[in-house]
């Protein structure tokens, strides 16, 4: 099976199937390439910041229409690696924009982790936490002169109906 056609997992929209691309610390942006099944080294960040979590996509979530996936930010106590499957629980998401469209970014937990096992939702995070994450992706690509527009934090329920919506599974698996 390619890693394209993962399923988003049998509990979603409260657990989901998350593929890493690039690993939490790292400046190195990493790409999946589906005519190789492989994940590709595709830049170095301009600017001199790491990634704050875990980085990839949710499966089962291209649907028709979409350029591609869902983006998904995995935090854990430790960094994984390109290509792995992580079960995630999804606790909201960054809304923004960049210069190719919507870009949001689902905000998710290791579900393997028992650091965080009590986080269900973004009040559950400091606020600290929620503001380096803001803050990479306000400046990340500045020094490639690309504008990037934050749209504030969007609660987990909003967030489950983007997954359900993303996965083109019917809304009443959000009362799970």
């Amino acid at each position: 099976m390619l890693y394209e056609d993962l399923p988003i997992g049998g509990n979603a929209p409260q657990e989901v199937n998350a593929l890493i691309e690039v690993p939490k610390g790292s400046s190195n942006k990493y790409k999946y390439v589906p005519d190789g099944d492989l994940f590709r080294y595709d830049h170095t960040l301009f600017s001199p910041l790491y990634y704050p979590c875990d980085y990839g996509w949710v499966c089962g979530t291209k649907g028709a229409g979409q350029r591609k996936p869902l983006n998904i930010l995995v935090m854990s106590s430790n960094p994984t690696f390109a290509g792995c499957l992580v079960v995630a629980r999804p606790v909201g998401a960054l809304l923004m924009h960049d210069s190719k469209g919507e870009d949001n970014k689902i905000l998710s937990v290791a579900v393997a982790d028992p650091r965080f096992d009590d986080v269900r939702s973004l009040d559950d995070l400091s606020e600290h936490t929620l503001l380096e994450i803001q803050h990479f992706f306000e400046i990340y690509q500045a020094l490639e002169q690309k504008e990037v527009v934050i749209g504030g934090w969007e609660d987990v329920n909003h967030t489950h109906a983007r997954i359900l919506a993303a996965a083109g599974l019917p809304a009443a698996s959000a009362e799970k």
